[in-house]
């Protein structure tokens, strides 16, 4: 009888111990969500430059910008960490220079400020609605929101105000909806960074202006716009 009772214990303890050694030994298995998307507000403060200057053409203070929005997340693999987005936001630009422009009648003429020209102020700013098309790539999963992240894409801009701003012996010069600027923009933007610090970059690829001169020579200036971008859940 003892011998037996030792028999069903030895037995139930190997087969205790070789359930427990079976599911010790049984892979992890990594649960994708399949609804998981980066969805994001945004908001950015850049340096704005001019390129493409005609020769003459200076830019004498700090020029800054300002943009927010909101962006779609499309993952486009199993593992949701590459991803097309778009959206649409707001964009504030301001550029600080001696390009002087003049009102006469329904035409505007434009000249370059003097050397020794006394102008305490002479700006022109804009307000833009943007559509960003960009592909995304990230480290992130659907646990963690700390990741790294490199996103670019292509920026569509279209004009919705102006306001040029002069102040010098003659007084004060207010300019708002300027017909030359061109209304439609569109350029090239990179962004990366880890977590919610990124740096920013935009590249306009076409003028400014659509129909200014400074003599006979055409303004060909376009936009070159570097900062820092925050991504907010």
């Amino acid at each position: 009888m003892r011998q037996l009772l030792l028999f069903f214990y030895l037995f139930s303890f190997f087969s205790t111990y070789a359930q427990i050694d079976e599911v010790v030994e049984k892979p992890m298995i990594i649960v994708v969500d399949s609804l998981y998307r980066e969805d994001q507000f945004y908001f950015g403060f850049t340096y704005n430059t001019l390129q493409n200057k005609p020769e003459d053409v200076e830019q004498n203070k700090f020029s800054t910008g300002f943009s927010a929005g909101f962006l779609r997340d499309m993952p486009i693999n199993k593992q949701r960490n590459k991803a097309f987005a778009t959206g649409i936001g707001f964009t504030y630009n301001n550029y600080l220079q001696n390009l002087e422009i003049k009102q006469s009648g329904d035409s505007n003429t434009y000249t370059v400020f003097d050397s020794d020209s006394d102008y305490s102020r002479n700006r022109f700013s804009q307000v833009f609605v943007d559509v960003p098309i960009e592909f995304r790539w990230r480290t992130s999963t659907y646990q963690s929101y700390k990741f790294w992240r490199i996103y670019g894409g292509v920026k569509f801009s279209y004009l919705l105000y102006d306001r040029y701003v002069s102040t010098d012996d003659d007084g004060k010069t207010v300019i708002t909806n300027n017909k030359d600027f061109d209304k439609l923009q569109y350029g090239l933007y990179l962004s990366t960074g880890y977590n919610t610090f990124n740096i920013y970059a935009y590249y306009g690829l076409n003028s400014l202006f659509k129909s200014a001169k400074i003599g006979d020579d055409k303004l060909n200036m376009n936009a070159l716009n570097m900062g820092i971008i925050f991504y907010i859940l």
